[in-house]
């Protein structure tokens, strides 16, 4: 049976550049591979197909000699050849889509750091701070659960100094060979996690990791205009390394904490500030703190209504970075007078029957002329 164009194999053009012809590799590998068709010869025979093709197809010299002969520029002994089963190379594309696939489940992809090389674990620390201190910035204390060099064996992880040696599983490569099927299996070295050495003499204060379990209390400085959700990181802080490599870093997470005051929008204030229905009628001050710890005086225009909104501004947040800052906002919440005396009950009937509301209430008198019009209609 003659053999089928290596680009309809592959489902590509003739003009398709490198990476189309990997990435239609990769997905009809992913389709046809035998690990996810067991027992299937067509889908078997495919993918030998398929590999053939795209051995070919990836060498630009390769591609050059079959777009110019076909088939014939590999008869006669001249075909892809590499270690594979039936004459094909699977130490490079193919490679590549297995890391893909399995990659995660063998231990980590190829030519990727191993255990003994990998860089500690990044730590995530929460923090509450008041608004107040959002406000002013402040350098606080912290303790937090890591680990850190080891310091008996200064991270080496030997003892008495000894160093690594090759690894007697992998001789050194970090990696190991099975052969599955018709095809071979590269696994992370189970002995050495990867490194290649292997520590024969461990330090027994940290059992050959280079590190120890450690609490380390580290100073943080908040900035001014810091809100709910700022990140800030501490570059190293994390956890140490695994023999002597880098440490992570630690990452702070700041969440305000709600206050009985002011409630925060961006970098303005708003407060809800009672008035008595006097003062809310005959007008006068009054006295309000500030988030930065003063006091300031608001005058309130005779007649105020509730939900009146008062703005002071430049009295709210700092913002981050910058020398900008934000405004209050005042909300007047008139209030009621309850518990009254009889005294005062009488003096507010004769204050109704000396007063003229469209005066005093312009806006329920206007209320209750819509109602008259609404229901004449």
């Amino acid at each position: 049976m003659s053999k089928r164009d290596y680009y309809e194999v592959l489902g590509a053009s003739k003009s398709a550049s490198g990476d189309e012809l990997k990435k239609s590799y990769r997905k009809l590998a992913m389709k046809y591979h035998p690990d996810r068709n067991p027992g299937d010869k067509k889908a078997e025979q495919n993918f030998k197909e398929l590999n053939e093709a795209y051995e070919v197809l990836k060498d630009e010299q390769k591609r050059g000699a079959y777009d110019q002969f076909g088939h014939a520029a590999f008869e006669q002994g001249g075909g892809p050849r590499g270690g594979g089963a039936g004459g094909f190379d699977f130490g490079g594309g193919f490679g590549d889509i297995f890391d893909e696939m399995f990659g995660d489940i063998m231990g980590g992809r190829r030519g990727g750091q191993g255990r003994g090389q990998s860089r500690g674990q990044d730590l995530r620390y929460n923090m509450e701070v008041s608004l107040e201190d959002a406000y002013h910035g402040k350098k606080a204390a912290i303790t937090v659960p890591s680990s850190a060099t080891c310091e008996a064996c200064g991270g080496a992880g030997g003892k008495d100094g000894a160093a690594p040696e090759t690894c007697s599983t992998c001789g050194g490569a970090g990696k190991v060979r099975s052969q599955q099927g018709f095809f071979t299996v590269e696994r992370t070295c189970p002995t050495c996690g990867g490194a290649g050495s292997e520590i024969k003499k461990k330090c027994g204060a940290c059992h050959g990791t280079g590190r120890t379990r450690k609490d380390k209390t580290l100073e943080v400085t908040i900035p001014p205009g810091v809100e709910d959700g700022t990140r800030i990181r501490l570059t190293g802080e994390g956890e140490a390394g695994l023999n002597g490599a880098p440490s992570g870093d630690l990452y702070i997470f700041l969440g305000l904490k709600s206050h009985r005051l002011f409630q925060r929008d961006g970098a303005n204030l708003y407060m809800r500030v009672p008035i008595s229905m006097t003062i809310a009628a005959l007008g006068g001050e009054v006295e309000v703190p500030t988030i930065e710890g003063g006091k300031v005086r608001v005058t309130i225009p005779q007649g105020c209504q509730n939900g009146h909104q008062f703005r002071l501004r430049s009295k709210g947040m700092n913002v981050l970075r910058s020398t900008a800052r934000g405004d209050m906002f005042l909300e007047a919440a008139v209030e009621v007078p309850v518990n009254l005396t009889s005294k005062q009950k009488e003096l507010l009937r004769e204050f109704e029957k000396d007063s003229d509301q469209k005066t005093y209430s312009p806006e329920a008198q206007g209320f209750f002329d819509k109602i008259k019009d609404f229901l004449k209609t």
